[in-house]
């Protein structure tokens, strides 16, 4: 296994922290990156001792030091769980909540996990309930066993924050406390913010999820996920799942993740500002109909992410003049930003949302989410407004 890091990662900045966390042991001779293994078995008789390695499907020495370290970014108190995919890790989450029980999730969100929460509504007998998830009281109203027509009690609050792709903040501390006042689990998809923004298990969430294809491995090259719990209960019900449902990750993209995680801080710094410029620009553009993103001062979830997010994220919610049509002539134009459905990577990204049937019906039809990479500014400017104007 590694060696963390000569000092507790707990007493080290999240930059310092993604680079030195989950290092092998520093002795003479040694590599300075963890090696790849591979191996779908190891050499075990009798009862495998706790932290004793016996068969792949349940843990391997490749994915530890990147679970060592995404933990230590959530300051979580366990390492993270890597899984196959971010929907992957976002089932194992809902999987929380039990036959007959109810979920409050938000109307925006990423529409891949409200698809699986239907389906579970319909497998299951769950009781969904969705909410303006910036709207606190609303959402402390919906949790309330008086909301449900049934008079269930709520078993998980889920939360984006910012939403995908309409980029709402939610009060965090306070839907997290109204949660537990509920006797309801707290869940958060912390994809969009990354662990470098915004910390959900320090204020108390129960579960948080990455999609470690976006931001986390950061090259548009791997697709993985992971959840995080502070609860040891929770945890081993987290990594039972993954087991049980063979929900794993190959090594070597493990590793992938791993490289990328090492570069994170400057990949979010650079992203980060070329989306708040970028933001600025397109408000004042004659070709604009309407731009959200947090960082802009105006923008309904500024206040909000000012007080609890450590930046305010890379993604822009843009929309054009001329409709649908429009935003789908935009993105024709575009010469450097590249028309595609994911989002986190090193290169700018841009897509129309409603293209997708299932994508949230109050999502507007011509709402185009930009994920900002790590280019020069003013090269993605000058593509922005060659297109705007044509």
């Amino acid at each position: 296994m590694t060696d963390a890091h000569p000092t507790h990662p707990s007493a080290l900045a999240p930059e310092t922290v993604a680079v030195t966390t989950g290092r092998p042991a520093r002795t003479q001779g040694a590599p300075v990156n963890p090696p790849v293994v591979l191996s779908s078995t190891y050499v075990s008789q009798g009862v495998p001792q706790p932290g004793e390695l016996m068969y792949a499907r349940a843990d391997t020495e490749t994915w530890g030091p990147f679970e060592l370290t995404l933990g230590a970014l959530e300051r979580s108190a366990n390492r993270a769980l890597v899984f196959g995919s971010g929907m992957a890790a976002i089932a194992a989450a809902l999987s929380l909540v039990p036959r007959g029980g109810r979920l409050v999730l938000p109307r925006h969100a990423y529409q891949v996990t409200l698809g699986y929460a239907r389906d579970l509504a319909e497998r299951s007998d769950v009781e969904l309930q969705q909410v303006d998830i910036a709207d606190t009281d609303a959402v402390v109203t919906a949790l309330d066993p008086a909301a449900s027509p049934t008079g269930r009690a709520t078993s998980l609050l889920w939360v984006e924050s910012p939403t995908n792709p309409m980029l709402e903040v939610a009060d965090l501390p306070a839907l997290i406390a109204a949660g537990h006042a509920v006797g309801a689990l707290v869940g958060v998809d912390n994809t969009f913010a990354t662990p470098l923004v915004q910390r959900p298990l320090t204020l108390g969430a129960d579960v948080v999820i990455h999609s470690v294809t976006k931001y986390l491995a950061g090259h548009s090259d791997v697709v993985l996920g992971a959840a995080l719990a502070d609860d040891p209960a929770l945890h081993e019900r987290l990594h039972t799942y993954r087991t049980v449902h063979g929900a794993i990750a190959g090594p070597f993209e493990v590793y992938l993740a791993l490289r990328g995680v090492r570069t994170l801080a400057l990949r979010v710094e650079r992203s980060q500002a070329n989306a708040l410029e970028l933001a600025r620009r397109l408000a004042e553009h004659p070709g604009v109909v309407e731009v959200r993103h947090p960082g802009l001062p105006g923008d309904p979830g500024h206040a909000r992410a000012a007080a609890q997010m450590d930046g305010f994220g890379s993604i822009i919610g843009l929309r054009p003049a001329g409709g649908a049509a429009g935003a789908d002539a935009l993105v024709a134009a575009l010469r450097l930003w590249v028309p595609a459905t994911s989002l986190g990577g090193v290169e700018s990204s841009i897509e129309r949302r409603r293209r997708f049937a299932t994508e949230s019906p109050t999502v507007p039809e011509d709402l185009l989410r930009m994920s900002v990479g790590i280019e020069d500014v003013e090269d993605l400017w000058a593509d922005l407004d060659a297109a705007l104007r044509a």
